[in-house]
């Protein structure tokens, strides 16, 4: 009889699998420590979201959280977490799976760990739609979130289009978003000369990348965006860890490699623009997120939904850490983020140097 084999997050750990025969007959095979890990993720993210709530100048104890958030609480406490406090966390949690799973969408099509979006310069393309808004046209805050989102939209497509020759390969992705990267790069530095010290200010306090400020404006639409493009991406990750195999092992296994590819890809840019038009340009999550998931399931392949609950845990976590060392609203989560993500790529760069892989 022939069995159809399938695996949380896109790969299954060696020795960890279970196999379950579903009514059909057909033997489904769950890895056990990536469900685990899941479920773990889950669960951190809960608690970082709970305590990051409770955090702030008018503090409150876990107990208090949950209860108003379940209908109790008197309207003060009330007020405090639905109005001011829940929206910013639902944009973290949002924010930060968006990132993790656009991340590891594009560290599995460029086969490289490095090809994330920070290294690619999709933040930079983003931050270049909004300080076009800012500096040139002093946009409200809707308006500078349409033009980040345009702006990260144009960089995703410009690189997969000067990447192009007969498919889009893992090292030419990486060479050419590095480019990209530059020149936008440059493209901002000069917008920022050119702007006033008021709206300077303003683009600098939005090039770090924050929650703070975050309402119910930013959740509706990024929950929206993820409600379509998460199913999307994991109906898909089948054919994603079989191109892992290669082009010509894929499509003779009836994947339409440029198909998924492309879809995938525009799906990453979609998620990762409309992270950064919602928080800002939030460093380094998308890179560690996709390795860190991998690491804790020991799994092959891209394992996609353990990156997209690992980015949600590691950007509340910061928020709140942010918060509990220096106060309310007085570092950036962008800044948390940039540290920690500096020192794992420094230690990604040695490990694969080591490798041999660069």
């Amino acid at each position: 009889m022939k069995s159809a084999e399938k695996s949380t997050g896109g790969g299954a750990a060696h020795g960890a699998a279970r196999a379950l025969r579903t009514p059909g007959g057909l033997s489904v095979r769950v890895d056990v420590r990536a469900v685990t890990v899941v479920v773990l993720l889950l669960a951190a993210a809960f608690t970082a979201s709970v305590l990051l709530i409770g955090t702030g100048d008018f503090p409150m104890s876990a107990g208090d959280v949950l209860k108003t958030l379940l209908g109790g609480g008197d309207p003060g406490q009330q007020f405090i977490v639905n109005e001011l406090r829940l929206p910013r966390v639902l944009v973290g949690l949002l924010v930060g799976a968006s990132l993790g799973l656009g991340g590891a969408l594009f560290q599995a099509i460029s086969r490289n760990p490095l090809g994330s979006p920070d290294i690619l310069g999709l933040g930079q393309g983003a931050t270049a739609g909004a300080l076009v808004v800012i500096v040139l046209f002093s946009g409200s805050a809707s308006e500078v979130t349409l033009g980040a989102l345009v702006g990260g939209l144009v960089t995703g497509l410009s690189i997969y289009a000067l990447a192009w020759k007969r498919g889009v390969h893992g090292y030419r992705l990486v060479l050419v978003g590095i480019g990209i990267s530059a020149i936008v790069t440059a493209v901002n530095g000069y917008l920022m000369t050119k702007a006033d010290l008021v709206d300077a200010s303003r683009a600098l306090v939005w090039m770090t990348g924050s929650l703070s400020g975050r309402d119910w404006a930013q959740v509706w639409p990024l929950t929206a965006l993820c409600a379509v493009l998460v199913p999307l991406v994991l109906a898909n990750a089948r054919g994603l860890r079989m191109m892992e195999m290669g082009d010509d092992v894929s499509n003779a296994l009836g994947v339409r490699v440029e198909r998924v590819r492309m879809l995938l890809m525009v799906s990453a840019v979609l998620l990762t623009a409309a992270a950064t038009a919602a928080a800002g340009p939030v460093s380094f999550v998308a890179l560690t997120a996709p390795q860190l998931a991998r690491r804790l399931t020991r799994s092959p392949g891209p394992n996609l939904l353990p990156s997209l609950c690992m980015g949600a845990a590691l950007l509340v976590t910061a928020d709140w850490v942010s918060q509990r060392l220096f106060g309310a609203d007085q570092l950036p989560v962008g800044v948390v983020t940039g540290v920690v993500g500096g020192v794992y790529l420094l230690w990604l760069l040695v490990t694969e140097r080591r490798a041999g892989r660069i």
